[in-house]
């Protein structure tokens, strides 16, 4: 019974490690983009499709990545390209993203798919417990493999510092003689493919059809997860099992009958997210920390 609910949490907590992570590499650069939940529902449709029509869940998930991508460019193209505000193009896109999604997928509701399958691990597999965390699937683990990777781009490689460097103050960044835009455009679009991956892992894994909305405001506890995290890669994976936790507390919950009312079980994982938010803002220790010039916009000069 706790081995089964440990791996729906672990499961729950993927597409929020995979979508806070790429944020995360965004934000540090010096870009707030807040259409997060829009390139998820992008990233999912364009996984869903590309499955159905290919039969396979690897060129499913690629196409995921893809779409997320692509949206992420809309917003580049706008907020970097043309210097618009970031947190009013960032809601827009959320807005585009949830209604061209639910355009280009209803020809796809009513259909499901095969997902991707679990992966054992011979030995630790068995495991009592914690065994449950080596029988994931291919895209969970490769969530932690990119968590480590982006971990070890921002400390230990020399552009991972002129990214920090360039949401740090990108003013001295361009006089060092870095193109800001053009680590800005790379780390947007490096955010899209995350929140892609993260939207292509509902259909994939979680639940394997297509539903409008589905991502359920996944993207925005993302947002906060950035924040809660400090924005350290691997301090998200730690609050992304915490309210991938919350998240099956309500679930099971509504399950077993709790007298509760459901609609407050089901706002749960919002709650939580507002009074973390509203904690960390309170404290003020963790604004230190954040990206100096993150969400101002950069006017290159010669």
């Amino acid at each position: 019974m706790y081995e089964e609910l440990l791996l729906t949490i672990l499961l729950t907590s993927v597409p929020l490690v995979l979508a806070a992570t790429g944020e995360l590499v965004a934000e540090r650069s010096g870009v707030l983009n807040l259409g997060v939940e829009g390139m998820m529902l992008m990233g999912a449709v364009s996984a869903f499709g590309a499955a159905i029509l290919s039969g396979s869940p690897i060129v499913g998930m690629i196409a995921g990545a893809f779409g997320g991508m692509m949206t992420a460019a809309i917003f580049g193209l706008f907020a970097l390209g043309l210097a618009t505000n970031q947190v009013a193009t960032g809601l827009a896109l959320t807005i585009f993203g949830t209604g061209f999604s639910g355009l280009i997928g209803a020809p796809l509701v009513g259909k499901a798919i095969d997902g991707l399958p679990s992966l054992s691990i011979p030995l630790l597999s068995d495991l009592p417990l914690i065994g449950v965390a080596f029988q994931l699937d291919a895209l969970a683990y490769i969530s932690i493999l990119l968590v480590a990777f982006v971990a070890y781009f921002l400390k230990r490689t020399r552009w991972g510092l002129v990214l920090r460097a360039t949401g740090a103050n990108h003013d001295s960044a361009h006089a060092l003689g870095y193109n800001v835009l053009a680590v800005r455009w790379y780390a947007v679009l490096f955010g899209g493919l995350m929140a892609g991956l993260a939207g292509a892992y509902l259909p994939l894994v979680l639940t394997p059809h297509w539903a409008e909305g589905m991502t359920a405001g996944r993207g925005w506890i993302a947002l906060a997860l950035v924040v809660f995290a400090s924005w350290q890669p691997w301090r998200v994976v730690v609050g992304a099992i915490l309210f991938g936790g919350i998240t099956i507390m309500q679930l099971a919950g509504q399950a077993r009958g709790w007298t509760i009312q459901p609609q407050f079980l089901s706002m749960l994982p919002y709650l939580a997210t507002i009074i973390v938010l509203v904690s960390i803002s309170r404290s003020g220790g963790v604004l230190h920390k954040a990206p100096a010039h993150l969400g101002r916009i950069f006017y290159p000069t010669r």
